[in-house]
């Protein structure tokens, strides 16, 4: 495993946290062991190679003496330099898009994850193809001064994947079209929604267990939890909340990957309530927590929308560290600190829902009439209308209702 840090990048992250999140990254893949990692400084990316020649030379002996099949590099890596990498060391290379890629194609059950993951692989593999037919180098066009190696067949295979694309996208819409489907269905209860986000790892599927009693899998790992899960939760007030668990987000997450998972976070796109689970013990955790707001922002996440911090894992702090994270977050609005795994601070936060519920509604006048009788049954489906009077022309009714009640209202 290689992290480089190249100098001249200004926005870097901090090697040594980045170095173990990579390892951390590249465990979670079965069958994989990780026989050494390396933070490898670079005051500038070369072209070619990345690195610098000899360090090139060196990495190429020490890979020779131990054997490596594959070699992980933690950051992104251009299709050039990946195919001259793979020349020198002559050994097979991921970079952390790739990385991640696989880990989400072992991971991925539902039929909308796979698809999801086959869209974004396709679409990292078609920037590949320079690299992938390296064997085609005998079929040159002309002369050899115009053209490339094997630029025949790698325009075959950009159609073909194209047009395995244009396939899967279509199967993609479908199961999409049924998930929207799923939550205009939901949209009909008389629960708000509440999504859980966070960085991966930071224990959003244990907390998800704790608060509904399900069983959603939980591994120490990076990206245990790929598909979103839904569950009821009753609150302490009588009323009750449907909570979403949501995939895992991570620094330098590909572009490929956002843009295949936007159906799937579309979830807290319409949450009444975003509760952002952070990993309060783990030594990057504010870094964490901006990559996590970046990515809320990038997604369009509206700016309205609540959003409580749960500080995770507190049963993994001690002595004088615990007790200033709790006076912080004492200081702090809408800050819970709890343990997942203990249940401690629970219930604190399963209060503060409510009243964040309770305190998001407000009372609104309506006219409908008689032709509304369909607006009529979904306002006394979700359990929102304090009075009623019928008038000559329709009704007149007051309801008591949240401003994604009223949107969704707004839409029938």
């Amino acid at each position: 495993m290689l992290h480089p840090d190249i100098k001249a990048n200004e926005d870097r992250r901090d090697a040594k946290p980045a170095l173990d999140e990579a390892i951390d990254l590249a465990v979670a893949l079965p069958d994989l062991d990780v026989v050494g990692s390396e933070i490898v400084y670079v005051p500038k990316a070369q072209a070619g190679l990345l690195f610098g020649s000899g360090k090139v030379s060196e990495l190429t002996e020490r890979f020779s003496e131990y054997e490596v099949e594959l070699v992980l590099v933690d950051g992104p890596l251009t299709p050039v330099q990946q195919r001259n990498l793979e020349r020198e060391w002559k050994v097979k290379i991921l970079d952390r898009t790739g990385l991640i890629l696989e880990i989400f194609s072992d991971r991925a059950r539902t039929r909308e994850g796979v698809l999801q993951v086959e869209v974004a692989a396709l679409s990292y593999q078609r920037t590949r193809l320079v690299r992938a037919w390296t064997h085609l180098e005998r079929q040159r066009g002309g002369l050899g001064f115009v053209g490339g190696p094997g630029e025949t067949q790698i325009e075959a295979d950009r159609r073909a994947i194209d047009e395995q694309l244009v396939r899967l996208r279509r199967q993609l819409s479908r199961v999409v079209k049924t998930r929207s489907l799923h939550r205009a269905s939901r949209a009909k209860l008389a629960c708000p929604i509440v999504a859980l986000v966070g960085y991966t790892n930071a224990g959003k599927s244990t907390l998800f267990n704790n608060l509904t009693g399900a069983r959603v899998m939980v591994k120490d790992m990076l990206f245990a939890t790929l598909d979103p899960t839904m569950r009821r939760v009753d609150l302490p007030n009588g009323s009750g909340i449907i909570l979403s668990d949501t995939v895992g987000f991570i620094s330098d997450l590909p572009t490929e990957l956002v843009a295949a998972f936007r159906a799937t976070l579309e979830e807290v796109l319409v949450a009444d309530l975003i509760l952002h689970v952070r990993d309060i013990a783990h030594p990057a955790t504010e870094e964490q927590a901006r990559d996590v707001r970046s990515i809320l922002t990038n997604l369009g996440v509206d700016e309205e929308c609540p959003i409580f911090e749960v500080w995770n894992k507190i049963d993994l702090l001690s002595g004088s560290t615990y007790d200033a994270f709790m006076v912080r977050a004492r200081r702090q609005e809408n800050v819970f600190p709890l343990s997942a795994m203990t249940g401690a601070g629970r219930n604190g936060l399963l209060r503060a829902v409510a009243l964040a519920m309770e305190s998001a509604r407000y009372e609104c006048e309506l006219h409908l009439t008689f032709a509304d009788g369909r607006k009529r049954a979904w306002l006394f489906e979700q359990d929102v209308v304090r009075a009623e009077v019928q008038t000559d022309t329709g009704f007149d009714l007051t309801v008591y209702w949240t401003d994604k009640q009223k949107a969704r209202f707004a839409m029938l």
